[in-house]
């Protein structure tokens, strides 16, 4: 298919059908709204915009013309605890699919649990949401995935990059194709083996591993050292009281983090 106002279609593996908008209050609803209708697996909405675009917590995304905003419509017959590795999965494509077209020396690094890293800049989100059935499995999932490709919102709390500050000549439809080869072929990896090859690549590229981290939680935050990635996508955190297991929370790396490290435990 054409690409609104472009000409440019990706070259995407057979099992996605594409979906191309020129606008998105969010590429995640628009798949919502689709998967809700019966939309098959390998759905891809892709928009050159989006008006509303949102991250976890429901946190505003910035969604300029230039970057890639893209969610897949899955439906792997999993629970949600399952199906949470899928941002692993997710960050791997990522990282993978552009990883050969940064230049020499580039660093990329996946941060837990759902953020891509270059040279310590965040370049890409990911935002999962689904809908659970009557026997506990999931209906459809949804990977919704931002890549800052031209530019990145300045003044975050964390630092953030684009492809093209990194050093990589991409286009969107570059990066869109890259990712969604490299996408197919890990979530064949992890529906064939498991988490295991998935866990086992991601930690090699873990941020923070072994070293002194913040987990900002809704309640409160904890301060320790990355120990391990359990068999599950769960955290593992050794603090001044013991190690401890986080399912869910925003990790922060650097200075900080370790100068409150053993502290909050």
């Amino acid at each position: 298919m054409s690409v609104p106002g472009s000409g440019v279609a990706p070259r995407l593996p057979g099992f996605y059908s594409l979906i191309a908008l020129e606008a998105a209050g969010s590429t995640n609803d628009e798949a919502r709204a689709l998967a809700e209708r019966g939309a098959p697996a390998g759905t891809l909405v892709w928009a050159k915009r989006q008006t509303a675009g949102r991250g976890r917590r429901g946190r505003p995304w910035e969604s300029p013309i230039g970057n890639l905003y893209c969610s897949v419509v899955l439906r792997p017959p999993v629970g949600p605890a399952v199906a949470a590795q899928l941002s692993f999965v997710t960050a791997l494509a990522l990282g993978e699919g552009v990883r050969e077209s940064l230049p020499p020396g580039s660093v990329v690094r996946y941060k837990w649990p759902n953020d891509v890293l270059i040279d310590g800049g965040k370049v890409a989100g990911i935002l999962l949401e689904s809908q659970i059935g009557e026997k506990g499995l999931l209906e459809w999932v949804l990977i919704g995935t931002g890549v800052n490709v031209a530019s990145f919102p300045p003044g975050t709390e964390r630092p953030a990059t684009s492809l093209s500050r990194a050093g990589a000549n991409l286009s969107v439809v570059d990066v869109l194709t890259a990712y969604a080869r490299s996408f197919w072929t890990w979530f064949v990896v992890w529906e064939r083996d498991g988490f295991g090859p998935v866990r086992e690549a991601w930690l090699r590229r873990a941020a923070g591993l072994g070293e002194a981290i913040e987990v900002r939680l809704p309640d409160r935050t904890l301060s320790g050292t990355f120990d391990a990635l359990d068999a599950s996508g769960s955290l593992v955190l050794l603090t001044s009281h013991g190690r401890r297991t986080v399912s869910a929370g925003e990790v922060f790396v650097g200075p900080r983090a370790a100068r409150h490290a053993m502290g909050n435990g």
